[in-house]
C-alpha cells in the first residue's frame, strides 16, 4: 500500500509498505526495522515473531518516546511471555504503552502518531 505523504518534514515517515516491504522516506527496506522519528536502525535481525528474544527487545527500552509499536508481520502474533516481559515492564515503569499488531496496522499507526506531533518507535518486522 502507498501512503501520501504529510508535512513531517525531515522526520522518518512510513511511505509505504506491502508483502516483503516497508518504505521509509520513500526508501525501500526488505528486511525488519526500529524506526523512529530521527533514526531508523536496519536491518533489525529479526526474521518472525518466533526468532525475537528478549535482548532483540532491549534496545527498545533505552529510547525515550511516547508508544512502542511491535508490528510482529502479516498477522497479529504475540510473542511469548517471557521475551515480552522484560520490555513491559520496563516500560511501564516509564509509563510508556507497548502495543502488538500486524506490522501493516504499526505501519499506519506510527504515521498517525507522527501527524499527532508524538514520538513513536515502531520495531517492524517484514515478512
Amino acid at each position: 500500500m502507498k501512503l501520501h505523504s504529510d508535512t513531517s518534514f525531515g522526520l522518518n515517515t512510513v511511505t509505504g509498505y506491502g508483502q516483503g516491504y516497508v518504505d521509509v522516506n520513500k526508501q525501500r527496506h526488505t528486511t525488519s526495522l526500529i524506526l523512529d522519528p530521527n533514526s531508523l536502525e536496519a536491518p533489525w535481525p529479526v526474521k518472525d515473531v518466533a526468532s525475537l528474544t528478549a535482548e532483540l527487545l532491549a534496545p527498545l527500552a533505552t529510547r525515550r518516546c511516547d508508544v512502542v509499536l511491535l508490528g510482529t508481520g502479516q498477522r497479529q502474533r504475540f510473542p511469548a511471555p517471557a521475551v515480552l516481559r522484560p520490555l513491559l515492564e520496563a516500560m511501564s515503569k516509564a509509563r510508556v504503552g507497548v502495543e502488538v499488531m500486524d506490522t501493516a496496522a504499526a505501519c499506519r499507526t506510527y504515521n498517525i502518531l507522527m501527524a499527532e506531533g508524538r514520538n513513536p518507535v515502531a520495531a517492524l518486522i517484514v515478512e
